[in-house]
């Protein structure tokens, strides 16, 4: 393996911030969630399609039917993911989202059980039931109302979880598929499948496809930069020089970190059981990250 020229580690921070953003560019949007959702899946691969086009176009020539298939069904659960996410911010508190959706270790703890017959250990069940642990004080405490929750808080919570879900099955239908295809062009074929999906969701819902306010097409094009280019394409980069378990326990700082901006910028106070409940569950994803090492593309 060719030694990476900038450390892996730098990368890894830079991805972690660069997914920190997500969530307060999907706030300061005025757009529906699935228009926002939408354009941020498709700018992200307009902007990768180049170089998937110009490197590595012999690779979508291998594509086989299951290959396409496999590609159709990672890029319906993607558009779910982030339409359930992006939906939810507007219900629940961002540090209370973000923390729900990063549950995605846990979906595919059990998913790889019960699809693909995969061994449960000790360890991995733990983190599980410490996480949901976690989500239930979490729940709890905001029926009770303190910081700052949103209008519907156990709304918000369950769309981020469908959202957790969704990446869960992101990563197990293109599991197969990754393993014979390149980076590039594996997330060109399901993000295109993602935006075509989500332009449907758009257009049933009656939302306008066009004619936002040049802010708005800012802050969709900011969503396909910073997390999904800088993000996503780092992580996955990295995913190749550093133990998936690394990448997997550093993506818990996403949550402390839109909670960070989510202060600073939209003066949102966590209440004490969003900030116990979100530790728990964070501990929780870190030790069933760190006991199954899962190597899959991340999403948020």
């Amino acid at each position: 393996m060719t030694e990476p020229r900038i450390d892996p580690r730098i990368g890894l921070v830079v991805a972690v911030l660069a997914v920190s953003t997500s969530a307060i560019l999907v706030r300061w949007s005025d757009a529906a969630a699935s228009v926002a959702a939408f354009y941020r899946v498709l700018l992200t691969t307009v902007l990768l399609a180049p170089l998937a086009l110009g490197r590595h176009r012999s690779a979508f020539g291998r594509l086989a039917r299951r290959d396409v298939l496999a590609a159709a069904a990672t890029g319906v659960a993607l558009a779910v993911h982030f339409a359930a996410w992006f939906e939810s911010l507007a219900w629940t508190s961002v540090a209370a989202s973000v923390t729900l959706v990063q549950c995605q270790p846990l979906f595919v703890a059990v998913g790889a059980w019960a699809l693909l017959d995969e061994r449960v250990t000790r360890g991995t069940t733990a983190g599980i039931l410490v996480a949901i642990g976690g989500i239930i004080v979490m729940s709890v405490g905001e029926l009770l109302g303190s910081g700052t929750i949103g209008p519907r808080p156990l709304y918000g919570n369950a769309l981020a979880l469908v959202g957790g879900v969704m990446a869960a099955g992101y990563v197990l239908a293109g599991r197969s598929l990754r393993q014979r295809f390149p980076l590039v062009p594996y997330v060109t074929v399901v993000y295109s499948v993602a935006a075509v999906s989500l332009l449907v969701f758009v257009v049933a819902s009656g939302h306008p496809v066009t004619g936002y306010p040049p802010r708005e097409w800012a802050l969709f094009l900011a969503m396909a930069v910073g997390p999904g280019v800088f993000g996503h394409t780092v992580l996955n980069w990295a995913l190749a020089h550093v133990e998936s378990s690394m990448v997997s326990v550093s993506l818990l700082g996403e949550p402390v970190g839109s909670a960070l901006l989510a202060l600073l910028l939209l003066a949102e106070i966590p209440g004490p059981s969003t900030v116990a409940g979100g530790a728990v569950v964070l501990a929780g994803i870190g030790v069933v990250a760190r006991s199954r090492a899962v190597g899959a593309p991340s999403t948020d």
